[in-house]
């Protein structure tokens, strides 16, 4: 396996956990929404049904990704990864946070009759446990890649894998939905309220509302051309500078094309009277330094007004 293939296979790794956690729970949701009534488990049981779906969404955004580059898409496919990602935060908006406060708000309308909770405590601790593995898969792939003295949050809004920072949220949603349809049942039948259940699963709802907000700002970014990080842009101006070919760095110009690609624009000015060869070896060497520090700028483009000035 190449380097470049690592990441991919350990972003691969995170999706199928996923999907090995939601389909089970999805399905142990729904026997028991159906046996008790419960509107916080109908919810629930929406909510890891749609994730399931997203996580084969994100699969199919992997394969397209991985595809080389054509003569239609001379810069590859990378982007059909953050395409599908943004197509999952919609999944999870109408799907998963609709449906939930659909049904919320029509079981206020004929609240069920309060059952015997066991069998809701009993599959929400057991989700609880499987979210918390695959949480904890994304959580470590998050962690493989987080700068040392920032925080997990950091971590997910500076990564450019879309499959690892979207699994970690959609965990992350899933176990505090998980909370809330816990305590929500729990409260109805302490109080022998019929209400607090479908009010748990509104609440269910507008907590996958925010976790769709959330990942369509982070894809929605990377799919219309996000730079890379400002340490990382620092570092490259540095080594840009160090070059001594060059009077000067106007500009640097980077655009993520994937989660290991990222193409750079040099906007740069040679020293005055350099030979066309001289110009090459310049050229070369930058290339290789930047190849030796920053690996994922697989393409690097210098203005051709730079190549001019340097050769009157």
């Amino acid at each position: 396996m190449s380097e470049d293939d690592a990441p991919r296979q350990g972003s691969q790794k995170v999706i199928y956990a996923a999907i090995v956690a939601n389909l089970g729970i999805a399905v142990a949701k729904f026997i028991v929404a159906g046996i008790t009534g419960s509107a916080a488990m109908v919810a629930e049981g929406i909510h890891s049904a749609v994730d399931t779906g997203n996580e084969f969404l994100l699969l199919l955004g992997e394969r397209r990704s991985s595809r080389p580059a054509d003569r239609k898409h001379p810069f590859g496919y990378g982007k059909s990864l953050y395409f599908w990602a943004l197509i999952v935060a919609l999944s999870v908006f109408s799907l998963g946070g609709g449906l939930s406060i659909y049904h919320g708000i029509d079981a206020l309308e004929n609240p069920p009759p309060l059952e015997d909770p066991m069998w809701n405590y009993v599959v929400l601790g057991v989700a609880f446990l499987f979210e918390g593995y695959s949480w904890n898969v994304s959580r470590k792939a998050l962690n493989a890649v987080r700068k040392p003295g920032t925080t997990l949050w950091q971590a997910v809004r500076a990564s450019k894998d879309a499959s690892v920072f979207t699994v970690f949220i959609e965990d992350s949603a899933a176990l505090l939905g998980l909370v809330i349809a816990a305590l929500g049942i729990a409260i109805g039948h302490y109080f022998g309220n019929p209400y607090a259940d479908p009010i748990a699963s509104i609440l269910i709802g507008l907590l996958l509302i925010g976790a769709a907000f959330m990942l369509a700002r982070e894809t929605g970014g990377l799919l219309v051309g996000e730079s890379i990080d400002r340490d990382q842009l620092a570092a490259l101006y540095e080594l840009f500078r160090r070059e001594p070919a060059l009077d000067s760095v106007a500009s640097l110009r980077t655009m993520q094309l994937g989660p290991e690609e990222v193409l750079l624009a040099a906007s740069v000015q040679f020293r005055r009277g350099m030979r066309i060869d001289e110009v090459e070896h310049a050229i070369a060497r930058i290339e290789a330094a930047v190849a030796a520090e920053h690996p994922v700028i697989k393409q690097i483009y210098f203005e051709a007004s730079a190549l001019r000035t340097s050769m009157r």
